[in-house]
């Protein structure tokens, strides 16, 4: 996979869009293969999206991201992971070890300014064909519960049914597996039905298995499961 990082000074940049540079990396089974420094080509509205997914990347990396630009990756199958701050070298240490958590975004920008870090009016609906389930990482079993930041290793997961409009909350049965929890747990939610999983981030190994399955991945999620599912304006077909 390949992944982009927002960069600045060696370090990740706190602005998506207006940052000096982006790192690429590509990664195969779990290692570097290879990584260069492009620079921002430039800024405006709804380019950059368009840009780095025209240059293969799958999920891209940063201090701070607004919702449009997130709605804009998401479209493209692409998961941000936001709230990201230190050391290049440090960041990509974590997410080779599925250890990577996303946190508050960073972004410290006026809204309405025209990047894309401004806050969009609304987001646009997502349309979800019928018996196609959303899976979402909680810390625990109520909607008032927290998004658990981790994929592999969240404690549960609120799948929900929007055809039939129920949730099903599942303990996290490989939680305390010594490895390999990130692949058991997205073989897991594929062999139910998710098609869509909304959470913190999710490493490089169980992502390759839940892109396969053509699961989309919307990383950088936060708040409560209440939250998040308002949030997500689903819309059935």
């Amino acid at each position: 996979m390949k992944i982009a990082i927002s960069t600045e000074g060696g370090n990740v940049s706190a602005h998506f869009g207006r940052c000096p540079a982006y790192t690429l990396v590509n990664i195969e089974n779990g290692k570097i293969v290879a990584r260069e420094e492009i620079p921002n080509p430039g800024h405006r509205p709804g380019f950059l999206p368009g840009y780095l997914a025209e240059k293969g990347v799958e999920c891209i990396i940063s201090g701070g991201m607004g919702p449009r630009a997130q709605d804009l990756f998401a479209e493209r199958n692409i998961t941000a992971i936001t709230g990201v701050q230190g050391p290049i070298e440090e960041i990509l240490g974590k997410f080779l070890k599925d250890e990577l958590e996303a946190g508050d975004d960073l972004c410290d920008h006026h809204h309405g300014e025209g990047h894309d870090c401004q806050e969009a009016p609304q987001a646009a609906a997502k349309v979800i064909p019928p018996g196609a389930k959303i899976c979402l990482t909680a810390t625990d079993k109520g909607m008032d519960s927290d998004i658990d930041p981790r994929f592999g290793r969240a404690a549960y997961f609120h799948i929900l049914d929007p055809s039939a409009q129920q949730i099903e909350v599942v303990r996290n049965p490989h939680l305390e597996e010594a490895q390999g929890a990130g692949i058991q747990t997205a073989q897991m939610l594929v062999d139910r039905g998710v098609r869509i999983v909304l959470t913190g981030q999710v490493g490089p190994k169980a992502d390759q298995v839940l892109r396969a399955a053509g699961v989309q991945v919307i990383g950088g999620a936060s708040g409560t499961i209440r939250q998040a599912i308002q949030n997500f304006a689903l819309r059935v077909t």
